[in-house]
């Protein structure tokens, strides 16, 4: 049977046939197509609608002989159910469509050496142009070696193994949270920590007892939470358990907001109000944080920003000429907001 005219082998239009439709040439089509800047803003718009009109998909593969990309962003991630890693997701994703890059996700099972490479080898197997790294717990292991075919970058919170690494200052974050309770009045601050695993939580916990001891403060043990607010609420159940008459335990940093709700569950139930007998400051400033009662003092993290400085300075890395170094990034770590809200005030005296 005869094929319908201008259609190739896979019954779908060709580039002729947007050619014909928007009035140009083959050679200006392919233009559109491969990004080429050589083409004039109306000449675009007419390519562009006559390829959403005929339905053209581009050869992927034809396009990527002629620029040398395939218009795909890799990104690696440890959790999924993470709120704070699909933040940066979501900002990436939404960056890389607006610069005409599509994105392929691979999740790692475990933080281990092994699971890490396997998953930017996959992306890499998968034809993308460059990789996003979030969390990037093992990039601190002397001997990785991840693989280099592709240009990469980290996004966390620390400097990483050889690569651009862009994040957010989680020990300026965690000393905002300390300063405010000390100028407040209290004579030391109690931490809900992190899980001893995650370097986000270690570089909390760090950041708090440095400050206490460099004020002359009295560092208190703390309570180790697994981030969930069921550890929060246990932690300060023994914080406060530990303290019936109330006058030791006056101010609770939470390295995150869902350990802070636990705290603040707690409290209640012990008949200590917050902020009056409790102060409690939280990390993240997630959606839910205005609306508790009282509304919670909390760190907030620009992740958004982080997504944007890592997808920026990758396409710079990818989009760069042959044999020229993409511009190093201006700033690598973003410093988050202490937002005041009515979980803390000054201790009774």
């Amino acid at each position: 049977m005869a094929r319908l005219p201008g259609t190739g082998s896979s019954g779908g239009p060709s580039m002729a046939d947007v050619a014909k439709l928007a009035g140009v040439s083959g050679q200006t089509v392919s233009r559109v197509v491969n990004g080429n800047d050589r083409v004039t803003a109306a000449t675009r718009l007419k390519v562009e609608t006559a390829m959403r009109q005929l339905g053209y998909r581009a050869n992927i593969a034809a396009r990527a002989l002629a620029t040398g990309r395939f218009g795909t962003i890799g990104v690696v991630m440890f959790n999924l159910s993470a709120v704070l890693n699909v933040r940066i997701l979501e900002t990436v994703v939404a960056g890389a469509q607006a610069r005409g890059y599509s994105v392929s996700v691979a999740t790692v099972d475990g933080p281990t050496v092994m699971d890490v490479r396997a998953a930017v080898r996959g992306l890499t197997d998968r034809a993308v142009d460059g990789v996003i790294v979030i969390e990037a717990r093992v990039l601190d292991t002397p001997h990785l070696q991840l693989p280099e075919e592709v240009p990469m970058v980290i996004a966390d919170s620390r400097a990483a193994h050889r690569h651009a690494t862009f994040g957010m200052d989680e020990a300026a974050g965690a000393r905002a949270a300390v300063e405010h309770l000390l100028g407040l009045g209290h004579a030391t601050v109690h931490h809900v920590a992190g899980p001893a695993g995650s370097n986000p939580a270690q570089r909390r916990r760090a950041a708090w007892q440095r400050l206490l001891k460099r004020s002359g403060r009295s560092v208190p043990p703390p309570a180790v939470g697994d981030w969930s607010p069921q550890s929060g609420y246990d932690a300060a159940r023994r914080l406060l358990a530990d303290d019936p008459a109330g006058d030791d335990v006056t101010a609770i940093f939470a390295a995150n907001d869902q350990m802070a709700v636990g705290v603040l569950r707690a409290a209640t139930e012990l008949g200590r109000s917050v902020p009056d007998d409790l102060s409690v400051v939280g990390f993240d400033d997630l959606d839910f944080a205005p609306f508790l009662t009282p509304p919670l003092t909390t760190v907030r993290q620009d992740l958004a920003a982080v997504g944007r400085r890592c997808l920026d300075h990758l396409l710079a890395q990818i989009e760069a000429s042959p044999g020229i170094e993409a511009p190093p990034p201006a700033s690598r770590f973003v410093r988050p907001e202490l937002v005041i809200r009515a979980s803390t005030a000054p201790p009774r005296r």
